[in-house]
C-alpha cells in the first residue's frame, strides 16, 4: 500500500485535510511528520500542505524552508521521490529551490477563498496521468499570496518544457484574465520541476475529494500519484 508523509509545521491548517484525502478517501496509508523531525521514514510520497507555516513571517514559506524536515524532503525529491506542495506548501517548495519562481500578494491585495476551475495542460506526469488533456476541473483556492511570478526567461523555459500543469480557466476551460483569481503570470496555477516528480499548486485538491465539499475532481490528482507509485 502506498504511503504518504504529510509534513506538519506550526501554522499548518490543511494537514488533516491532506491526511484525510490520502487515507480515508483514497485508501492509501498516511502519517504526519513534524517539522522538527530529521527523517521521513519509509514513505512513497510527500505532501507539503497548506496553511500559514510560522505565521507567514518574513514572507510565505521563508522560515519553513529551513525546518529540519525540509532537508529530508529536498533529498527525497532529488532521489526522484514524489512531492506535492499545496498552497503554502507550493510557496515552501519555491523557497526551498525545488521549483522555480516566487509568489507575490494577490493582484487585488485581498485573500481569495472560492471555487475555481483549472485547465489541465499536461497529462504525462505522476500528478496528472488520471486526467484528460485540457480537462477543466473544479477545485477551491484559499490564499492571499498566490500570484506566481518568475523572470521572463524562467517563464519561457517552464512553458517550453511543459512544466505548467494547471492554469486558471472558466468552467468551459477558457484561459482568460477574467478567470485569473490572483494575477498569476500566464494564469499559472500549478507547475512541476524539470524531472516532473515535484508538483506545486495553489488550489487545494485535498478539499475537492468528496461531493459534499462541492467537487470530487481533486481525487484525480491523488489517483494519478497512486497510479504512478503502482507502476514504479
Amino acid at each position: 500500500m502506498a504511503k504518504f508523509a504529510v509534513i506538519v509545521f506550526p501554522g499548518s491548517n490543511c494537514d488533516h485535510d491532506a491526511y484525510h484525502a490520502a487515507k480515508h478517501v483514497m485508501g492509501a496509508d498516511a502519517e504526519f511528520v513534524w517539522h522538527k523531525e530529521t527523517a521521513l521514514g519509509d514513505v512513497d510520497a510527500v505532501i507539503v500542505p497548506g496553511g500559514f507555516s510560522y505565521g507567514d513571517y518574513l514572507r510565505t514559506g521563508a522560515i519553513a524552508r529551513f525546518s529540519p524536515i525540509m532537508q529530508e524532503v529536498v533529498k527525497f525529491a532529488n532521489r526522484g521521490g514524489l512531492v506535492m506542495g499545496i498552497c503554502n506548501g507550493f510557496q515552501i517548495l519555491l523557497e526551498a529551490g525545488l521549483l522555480p519562481g516566487a509568489m507575490l500578494a494577490n493582484e487585488r491585495l485581498k485573500f481569495s477563498c472560492k471555487q475555481i476551475y483549472l485547465k489541465t495542460e499536461q497529462i504525462d506526469t505522476p500528478f496528472t496521468n488520471a486526467l484528460k488533456q485540457d480537462q477543466a476541473i473544479q477545485i477551491p483556492i484559499a490564499h492571499g499570496e498566490g500570484n506566481y511570478t518568475a523572470p521572463q526567461e524562467t517563464i519561457k523555459e517552464i512553458e517550453n518544457n511543459g512544466q505548467v500543469l494547471f492554469r486558471y480557466c472558466d468552467a468551459l476551460g477558457n484561459v482568460s484574465p477574467e478567470a485569473n483569481p490572483n494575477g498569476s503570470v500566464n494564469n499559472i496555477a500549478g507547475i512541476c520541476n524539470k524531472e516532473r516528480n515535484v508538483l506545486g499548486m495553489m488550489p487545494h485538491p485535498e478539499r475537492a475529494c468528496e461531493m459534499h465539499l462541492g467537487s470530487e475532481d481533486g481525487r484525480l490528482i491523488f489517483q494519478s500519484v497512486l497510479n504512478s507509485l503502482e507502476h514504479a
